[in-house]
């Protein structure tokens, strides 16, 4: 049994490892773009902040490693085209030599590339690149570019285009670089995939620590400075009221999101689906004869909307791992995804599980309500306690949990209590029912009612009919 996998990031890995842990036996090949295999692409901010310190600490596995688990890896190799009825893959080599490469069993994990928004400069034949201090940022390419960038040309300052979770991380990043930050965003608060409630209290710390954050903004042109000027940058925008904006940086990064990357798929012959990603069933068949596809590249399974493109590591993980197993002749399923995700802005968090107010109510079934509490992470007589922002939404008729945010504090487990809630929305729990979660308590780090179970009764509260 040869199983081939393209891509080396978290789906294509993911499919590898669980295909040689179940037979040792089996025969697998990554093929993967680069020589970068197995890499935390969310850690890269990181490492441009210096926190982490050397860009192979960002390996999940080393190549030794992966090796080690009985896997052969193609690097620097390009999937090119699948012939379906013949189970042959195309691949090109980094000097140009072609190969072909026979397969039982295809895994398609070719991920997702950065939007490329239009914005007068970032495309066409004068457009501005690495070398002028503008960058895209979604592989470690990308990494080792902007680096340059930070090392050869010493930038004072920068703007990011874009207030999502990679825009905000990098603007922590390059803040404690010592760069000067303006943010612009074109949606009406940063981070838009929380509350405008929740992102505004991600302005404020961003604002805190001297970010400059233009939200209501949209970038329309990125161009070569005119001489004498304060940077080497010039970027023209128009507020929401049709003002004009421009500002000066040595270096641009536009972290717009991404968009899945299907040619390869799209040319073999695979649906598409929602917002162009490959379309794949629960056991993340394609519908094509022995070929399989998982991660940023596909559909996903929301368990309470059915199916949206969510890309997120920790899907790729499991989707990839559902993939591999099944590859082998397994009968496993993908349970779905909740949408959860947090990130942190220099001392403090933001996250998000299930549905928010408008979400749930454009689903089919729910009566949204969403209720604003705020409790201690701990008992506020023990020192260091902070204080956690929590929304709960519910539905009015059948009381279930449907979604929950939390900001708070870096220290405050904003991640573990968004877990919480992550794990009742998965069990169809109600509101009410989560205040009677057996958790733990000991005063320095927590409450008799934890702040999640707070929240969830300030939502009863709130909904109880009058």
């Amino acid at each position: 049994m040869h199983l081939v996998m393209i891509g080396g990031s978290d789906a294509g890995i993911s499919a590898a490892l669980r295909a040689r842990e179940l037979d040792p036996a089996a025969d697998v090949t990554v093929v993967l773009e680069d020589a970068y295999p197995n890499f935390s692409i969310c850690g890269i901010p990181y490492y441009v902040s210096g926190e982490v310190t050397h860009w192979r600490n960002l390996a999940h596995r080393t190549i030794a490693d992966l090796e080690a688990a009985g896997m052969r890896l193609r690097t620097d190799t390009t999937a090119r085209r699948i012939d379906v009825p013949g189970r042959k893959l195309l691949v090109t080599m980094a000097e140009g030599g072609e190969e072909v490469l026979g397969y039982d069993k295809l895994v398609i994990g070719t991920g997702a590339v950065p939007v490329r928004p239009p914005i007068t400069g970032l495309s066409g034949p004068e457009a501005l690149g690495p070398a002028d201090g503008v960058h895209l940022l979604h592989s470690m390419g990308d990494t080792f570019a902007v680096t340059r960038t930070l090392e050869q040309a010493a930038p004072a300052g920068a703007v990011i285009v874009g207030a999502g979770y990679i825009g905000l991380e990098m603007a922590d990043a390059l803040t404690v670089r010592g760069l000067r930050v303006t943010q612009m965003e074109q949606l009406s608060e940063v981070l838009p995939t929380v509350d405008p409630q929740l992102g505004a209290l991600v302005h404020a710390e961003l604002a805190s620590h001297g970010v400059e954050v233009l939200t209501g903004t949209t970038v329309q042109a990125i161009s070569i400075a005119p001489p004498g000027g304060s940077g080497r940058l010039q970027v023209q925008a128009a507020a929401a009221d049709g003002t004009a904006v421009s500002r000066t940086a040595d270096m641009v990064l536009v972290v717009v999101g991404v968009r899945p990357e299907t040619a390869l798929a799209a040319d073999a012959g695979a649906t598409l689906g929602s917002k162009g990603a490959i379309t794949v069933d629960p056991m993340m068949r394609t519908g094509l004869p022995d070929i399989f596809a998982a991660g940023d590249c596909v559909v996903t399974h929301h368990r309470l909307v059915g199916e949206t493109y969510l890309p997120l590591g920790t899907t790729a993980h499991k989707q990839g791992r559902v993939a591999g197993e099944n590859a082998l002749g397994g009968n496993r399923q993908f349970a779905g995804s909740l949408g959860t995700q947090v990130v942190k802005i220099f001392d403090q968090a933001a996250a998000r599980t299930g549905l928010r107010d408008h979400e749930a109510a454009a689903a089919a079934g729910f009566d949204p309500v969403t209720v604003e509490s705020a409790a201690d992470d701990h008992k506020a007589y023990y020192p260091g306690s902070h204080r956690i922002t929590i929304r709960v939404t519910g539905d009015r008729t059948t009381g279930r949990l449907l979604g929950m945010q939390l900001f708070g504090h870096k220290n405050a487990e904003i991640a573990k209590r968004t877990d919480i809630a992550a794990t009742a929305i998965y069990h169809g729990m109600t509101v009410d029912a989560v205040s009677d979660l057996d958790l733990s308590y000991t005063p320095p780090l927590g409450s008799p009612w934890d702040a999640v179970q707070m929240a969830a009764q300030a939502w009863v509260r709130e909904t109880r009919p009058r």
